[in-house]
């Protein structure tokens, strides 16, 4: 039988709920195709809510409590660290990667580093850095900014936002044509496009959208109107609680809550830029499809973690409320096509993880190194089947726990700060665990993070 090719989409700070088939308010319809042909995972949980550790998880399949690294710090994945990008290639497809990976620190030209990715198991690399880091970085990307004469203009924009105001909503000055994700969609689609190589591909398009700041481009920027995006969700009352320390309830109380009318404006540009880069999918599907090759490609779409986007008064991530933790995951192969059934979804709790196995399997590998991702496999057959009866996600030492019926986040120390009912309060706005009646649950769940922890410690 003919192996099939692999498209692995890749966005950054992309909530579980922007997509047309999940939460309604942005049109994907390139994306929701994928979904009708595939299954969607409703409960995907990143490992880490920022880019670093949960970049890092998903390359080795191992948490944050195995590798050590709890957030965003100077970190280089080393050289002989086992992946399941190396397996792909070592069954023989031909590797490619186009976008952002974070696997290591985002300085100086990053096209030095290409030897790095080949180590990592990727053939052919064009690597940018994230929105921010392309201010400093260079790339094929930015090597070709600054020889348009548009790169300055780019880091003097980038100056101007955060000495004043981070979050303000204005196109980006280096246009459309030169915007990173369509610099990272045509160069992707060119890739395949002229892909003439023996062996199947695997094409890993890492956007760096719709991760902030707010600089969609025009005609996307104008696209969607504020008031006809969804209402943020408004704070939890955390501070007569008598909480213990946490990290959210610091980030609550440290910063100036987005505005009702702030958080309109900036999920309307996240809007727009989501809906560019589905565009640019739907440039890249027709090119595979020209080549006669989209029934035989297995796609996969993933985001690394979410933006709250005003939700409880915050912008960015790093916290362990939906908007930040939970992520969409479509997996569509040449099997699931054939089934003629659509909108298949799993709420089976799923960690971002799991993708790498998902892939090797799917590719016609096996992983034989220690790591903690379980493949979805039997879930794109039945997505009826329990895959996990838990999912973790972990940032500074911090905790989160969720299965069908709860979530549960403890601190640093242990102690147990949130806990939602997931099927009566799906926004979470009422935080039980302080109430008496459900001390019996909290002991429960956090059993169950003890022994999370302790059948995924690392072996010696």
């Amino acid at each position: 039988m003919l192996r099939p090719n692999i498209l692995f989409l890749m966005t950054d700070q992309q909530r579980w709920d922007a997509l047309g088939c999940s939460g309604g308010w942005v049109n994907t319809p390139n994306l929701d195709q994928i979904a009708k042909e595939g299954v969607r995972f409703a409960n995907c949980v990143t490992t880490s809510p920022v880019c670093i550790p949960t970049r890092l998880s998903l390359a080795t399949g191992l948490y944050p409590h195995n590798t050590g690294i709890w957030n965003n710090i100077n970190h280089t994945m080393p050289v002989d660290t086992p992946t399941w990008m190396q397996v792909i290639r070592s069954v023989g497809y031909r590797t490619s990667l186009f976008g952002k990976t974070h696997l290591h620190p985002h300085h100086g030209d990053l096209r030095d580093r290409e030897g790095l990715m080949n180590s990592y198991g990727l053939d052919d690399v064009n690597e940018i850095g994230g929105p921010r880091a392309s201010a400093r970085v260079l790339s094929h990307m930015t090597a070709d900014w600054q020889q348009k004469g548009v790169w300055k203009e780019y880091q003097a924009d980038y100056a101007e936002r955060f000495s004043n105001c981070p979050h303000v909503v204005r196109p980006s000055v280096v246009g459309l044509d030169n915007y990173a994700d369509v610099y990272v969609g045509q160069q992707a689609k060119k890739y395949l496009a002229d892909y003439q190589y023996q062996q199947p591909w695997f094409c890993w398009v890492s956007f760096g959208g719709p991760h902030e700041p707010w600089d969609t481009p025009e005609p996307y920027a104008s696209m969607y109107k504020p008031e006809d995006m969804p209402p943020a969700i408004q704070p939890p009352k955390m501070d007569n609680l008598n909480l213990p320390t946490n990290e959210l309830q610091k980030k609550i109380q440290r910063n100036t809550p987005i505005s009702a009318e702030e958080a309109q404006r900036l999920r309307a540009d996240y809007a727009g830029n989501i809906k560019l880069i589905d565009d640019q999918i739907g440039q890249i599907l027709e090119t595979i499809r020209l080549r006669g090759e989209l029934e035989n490609t297995v796609i996969v779409f993933v985001s690394d973690h979410g933006e709250m986007n005003g939700d409880f008064g915050l912008i960015y991530k790093s916290n362990f409320l939906n908007g930040a933790v939970r992520v969409p995951l479509i997996v569509r192969t040449p099997k699931t096509v054939g089934q003629k059934t659509s909108q298949r979804v799993s709420h089976s709790p799923v960690e971002w993880i799991d993708i790498g196995p998902t892939l090797v399997e799917l590719a016609g590998g096996s992983i034989n190194y220690h790591q903690h991702g379980k493949s979805l496999m039997t879930s794109l057959s039945n997505p009826d089947v329990e895959h996990r009866s838990t999912a973790i996600s972990e940032l500074d030492g911090e905790i989160m726990l969720l299965d069908q019926e709860w979530k549960i986040v403890l601190n640093k120390n242990g102690e147990p700060y949130l806990l939602f009912d997931v099927q009566k309060d799906p926004n979470e706005i009422n935080n039980l665990v302080v109430n008496r009646e459900h001390r019996n649950i909290v002991i429960h769940l956090r059993l169950k993070i003890l022994e999370r922890l302790m059948s995924t410690r690392m072996k010696r």
